[in-house]
């Protein structure tokens, strides 16, 4: 059996009229937003929030980026990483030594802790 939850001989969206069908709108401003590639995110707020209050900074919906009021100066580009090749995190190992000197002082601190503490040559 198929069925739906609407009322028999309802027509969808019949309901009472919303604030802006009857002409009736709280007064709102606008305010403009810019982020570095130019785009432009228009939000508005209700006129009666101070400017205090409203935010300087976004994130912009279309591109992720920050977004700021001052379209001369809008934030700069978030500056990613590049990716690292293998050979870039082959440098970065350690020598054999530093490696050594590592594993010593972590053996150390388990000792340590179970009371056994004993100096290897």
């Amino acid at each position: 059996m198929a069925g739906s939850n609407a009322i028999r001989g309802a027509r969808v969206g019949s309901g009472p009229m919303g604030e802006m069908d009857h002409g009736v709108r709280a007064e709102r401003k606008k305010v403009s937003y810019w982020d570095a590639l130019g785009n432009e995110t228009v939000r508005y707020f209700a006129a009666d929030v101070a400017d205090e209050d409203i935010p300087e900074q976004i994130d912009s919906p279309s591109t992720g980026l920050p977004a700021g009021q001052d379209q001369a100066n809008p934030p700069e580009l978030a500056k990613n990483e590049p990716y690292k090749t293998h050979l870039a995190y082959v440098k970065e190992r350690r020598t054999p030594e530093e490696a050594e000197e590592l594993l010593e002082a972590a053996l150390l601190k388990l000792r340590q802790r179970r009371g056994t503490a004993k100096l290897t040559a």
